[in-house]
């Protein structure tokens, strides 16, 4: 069974035109759709909601369902913030930097340019408190080799300790060796 694409992403928000006209300011997302029904189709519970969807780019769509009926929204207190979020992909930390100015001038709090060696983030929540980042690739091959050849043993290594493996702590070996001294930076050498 070959997965083409992912179809769409739902999500659930407070005020579906709101929502839609967020998207469209702050990310330039085209309204596609917009689907509402009194009863739901899979579950057949009567259940008004208005279901709507964004071009998320590249034949992503990114679906909300406003829900007049349900309880109100809430999140998993157990789950910190920054887990659960949306990443987007785009074509470059100058678009990062201009797209962070165009969301700070529109009043939205961002946190970052961040940097995480092979991309470079920057963090920020939609009305609904959905988390959405925003991402640039900066990785090279020889990274992105480096890093494929490691993937399996430190998986296999997590489940085994569920402590962080060093496999790829190159990547951030000059904050290990700010932070640890020479011990990191040699073992950090050793998984090269």
């Amino acid at each position: 069974m070959p997965i083409q694409r992912i179809h769409h992403v739902a999500y659930r928000c407070h005020d579906a035109r709101a929502t839609v006209l967020w998207y469209q300011q702050n990310l330039g997302m085209d309204f596609v759709l917009a689907i509402a029904e009194d009863q739901v189709p899979s579950t057949h519970a009567p259940d008004p909601y208005m279901h709507v969807f964004l071009d998320a780019g590249g034949g992503n769509v990114l679906a909300f369902f406003e829900l007049p009926n349900a309880a109100p929204m809430g999140r998993d207190a157990n789950t910190p913030d920054w887990v659960q979020h949306i990443a987007f992909k785009v074509d470059s930390v100058a678009t990062l930097e201009t797209v962070k100015a165009q969301l700070e001038a529109n009043g939205v709090p961002v946190v970052g340019l961040t940097d995480h060696t092979i991309f470079k983030s920057i963090y920020f929540f939609d009305p609904n408190g959905h988390r959405l980042e925003l991402a640039a690739d900066t990785a090279t091959a020889d990274m992105k080799a480096r890093l494929d050849a490691v993937k399996w043993a430190m998986l296999d290594e997590w489940a085994q300790t569920r402590r962080a493996p060093r496999h790829a702590a190159w990547m951030h070996e000059s904050e290990f060796a700010a932070t640890a001294g020479p011990a990191h930076t040699s073992s950090a050498e050793e998984v090269r």
